[in-house]
Parts: structure tokens; C-alpha cells; sequence
């Protein structure tokens, strides 16, 4: 998964830069959902909100073990990105999931074409 992009650094092109929102929109839904997982207690994870969280679901709650691997960079021009990188990855180690029965959602059965 790529990082959040910046369009001030990047000079994109129009397309580039609807690419780029677009991947922000990805970033900040799955964010949403490690934020209420992190946060134990929380009946609603926010899975729906976009098609990333709904595709991640079984990957990120139930009996998945949540693993993120972070590139930093030692240059002082990409600080902020590497500071950004590392508080996503903080919320994503403080992810609690209750063991449960391990069972296939209604939605990956549809997605295999068993349904």
C-alpha cells in the first residue's frame, strides 16, 4: 500500500493528483477502522465506509494479527511523511482482537463465488 501523497512535493498532473486523492480517501477509511479497533470496547468499526475497509475486513478484526511495515526516510525534506508513517503504525500496534471462532464472512463467500 503507498504512503499519503502530497501534491505540493509531488507537481502531479490533474490525473495524477485525482490518484492521489483517491489514496488519501483509502488511507484515511483504513484509519478510521484501526482507530476504533485500537480503541477496544467499540461496538461500530467503520468497515463500510469505504471499498479498501470492506475488501481489509477479515484482515483487520476478529482473530487476524494486525502486522505494518514502515519505511522511513533519514532526509529531513521527508520528516513529516516519516512522523505520519510512524503514528499510523503506533495506532495500528495498540489493535486488541477478541480470539473468536475463525469464520468466513458472508462477504468473503460472495467475493469467492461460493454464494
Amino acid at each position: 500500500m503507498a504512503g499519503s501523497e502530497k501534491s505540493s512535493k509531488t507537481g502531479t498532473t490533474k490525473e495524477g493528483q485525482d490518484e492521489a486523492n483517491a489514496i488519501n480517501m483509502s488511507l484515511s477509511a483504513l484509519g478510521n477502522v484501526i482507530s476504533a479497533l485500537s480503541e477496544g470496547g467499540n461496538t461500530f468499526i467503520p468497515y463500510r465506509n469505504h471499498v479498501l475497509t470492506k475488501l481489509m475486513k477479515d484482515s483487520l478484526g476478529g482473530t487476524a494479527k494486525t502486522l505494518m511495515f514502515v519505511n522511513c526516510s533519514p532526509s529531513v525534506y521527508n520528516e513529516s511523511e516519516t512522523k505520519n508513517s510512524l503514528d499510523y503504525a503506533t495506532r495500528v500496534k495498540k489493535i486488541k482482537n477478541n480470539v473468536t471462532k475463525n469464520i468466513e464472512t458472508k462477504e468473503t463467500l460472495r467475493l469467492k463465488g461460493i454464494m
